[in-house]
């Protein structure tokens, strides 16, 4: 019984280090698109904040 119950915690801890893995390698895949994507998204947020502001004026 010992044994088994060894073997659960060992699996749960061997899960939760799987989990961590995957989070850091989504956020490095999500940080890489950040970097090659850079130009289209700050041109993308400067033009909706161009147009936020000219209709806010309007207003």
């Amino acid at each position: 019984m010992k044994k088994i119950r060894e073997l659960a915690k060992s699996f749960i801890m061997e899960e939760d280090a799987v989990g961590v893995v995957e989070i850091i390698l989504i956020l490095v895949v999500l940080i890489g698109l950040v970097i090659i994507f850079k130009e289209q998204l700050t041109s993308l947020v400067k033009n909706i904040l161009a147009k936020i502001t000219k209709q806010s004026n309007s207003i």
